[in-house]
């Protein structure tokens, strides 16, 4: 059986905002993948921070439809276009989610805090120089400073914050943002992590990472730790036993 995703002749736009394109399908692509396990995941919040088009916050909705009722939508973006098109793009097909205007999840934090079952960023990726970061119209949607990494690393500890116990991220990320770098700063706050899908363009190429919280390595770190004199010998082992073990797992992939 196929599920529906966003119609792209659906899909509102604006000169102003970034239209999907390969890595937002990319992103899509994965959720259409790992469908059965989010039906049986049974989400919820589903939240997407940088809704851009709304092609992927709708086709997630639509993703779980069938299945999961009862599911609560939230999208943000710096881009107050962005959110206008969004709005647009679910009401075309029939889908209602709450749509605010923030800086990644600003003023939401006590709201959703540990409450999102399942999150998805398509952030801005492309290395840039610093200066163009942060603005409020397109090259908002992508430009990510250096190594593309500055909004990235503000988004993480945010998710952090919002994800449940059970909750999983789904992330694009390119090479340049170096991906097994960014597992192994997430490891360390808890969090197992896969490579789900790798997809090379003319332009670029993509990894989307699914992260989820892990208790045993919660549970390991703060045993490592507390061993007097031995967390730092120890801890620099893990770590480079992680790597090690990350990137096998990232080529079998």
């Amino acid at each position: 059986m196929t599920y529906k995703t966003a119609q792209i002749r659906l899909v509102s736009s604006h000169p102003e905002v970034y239209e999907p394109c390969d890595d937002s399908f990319a992103l899509v692509d994965t959720l259409l993948a790992d469908r059965t396990n989010l039906v049986q995941h049974h989400p919820t919040v589903c939240m997407e921070i940088g809704c851009g088009s709304g092609y992927v916050i709708t086709s997630l909705a639509l993703i779980l439809a069938q299945e999961v009722t009862g599911a609560y939508y939230v999208a943000t973006d710096i881009n107050p276009h962005a959110v206008a098109v969004t709005r647009k793009t679910l009401e075309a097909h029939g889908i209602h989610a709450e749509l605010v205007v923030t800086d990644i999840a600003s003023g939401l934090e006590t709201r959703l805090t540990r409450s999102v079952d399942v999150m998805v960023v398509n952030p801005p990726y492309v290395p840039t120089p610093v200066e163009e970061v942060g603005g409020n119209g397109i090259t908002s949607a992508w430009a990510g400073g250096e190594n593309g990494r500055s909004v990235i690393d503000k988004i993480l500890p945010i998710a952090d914050k919002l994800l449940s116990d059970r909750g999983w991220l789904y992330m694009v990320t390119l090479t340049a943002n170096e991906p097994s770098e960014i597992c192994l700063n997430m490891r360390k706050k808890g969090y197992a992590s896969r490579i789900v899908l790798q997809r090379s363009t003319e332009e670029e190429s993509l990894h989307i990472i699914k992260f989820w919280r892990d208790p045993e390595l919660e549970v390991t770190e703060i045993k490592m730790s507390n061993k007097p004199g031995h967390g730092t010998v120890i801890g620099s082992l893990l770590s480079q036993i992680s790597q090690i073990s990350f990137l096998s797992n990232c080529s079998s992939n």
